[in-house]
């Protein structure tokens, strides 16, 4: 008796061409980075120049980020955007946690 062999998805056939997996793979971490803006902002309604300022950044930059215009975001940035919402970024490998700040990004860190 012979297996019945699973024939590919559209998405299975297209993600074995290596151009169309990178191109995939860009396109979804720049997807990633825009929802994950957005879950970070979604209880805290403050207006693109009142987050701005607080984050010490240009309104201009904001407005990029939040309509998809910005893909590309320096991890300073993301950090001082985080902080104002209230969260704090963290490398975690297994129990080691090392705390993702202004001024580590800043530094060079030894074990890095």
């Amino acid at each position: 008796m012979k297996k019945k062999s699973k024939e590919l998805s559209t998405f299975e056939r297209e993600m074995q061409d290596a151009k169309f997996k990178k191109a995939f793979e860009i396109e979804y971490q720049e997807l990633a980075l825009q929802e994950l803006l957005a879950s970070m902002s979604e209880d805290d309604e403050k207006s693109v120049r009142v987050l701005a300022k607080a984050a010490g950044l240009h309104p201009n930059a904001i407005q990029n980020l939040r309509s998809g215009k910005t893909t590309d975001i320096k991890l300073t940035s993301f950090i001082k955007i985080a902080h104002v919402h209230g969260f704090r970024l963290e490398l975690v490998k297994g129990k080691t946690h090392i705390p993702v700040t202004q001024e580590t990004t800043k530094r060079k860190l030894a074990y890095v």
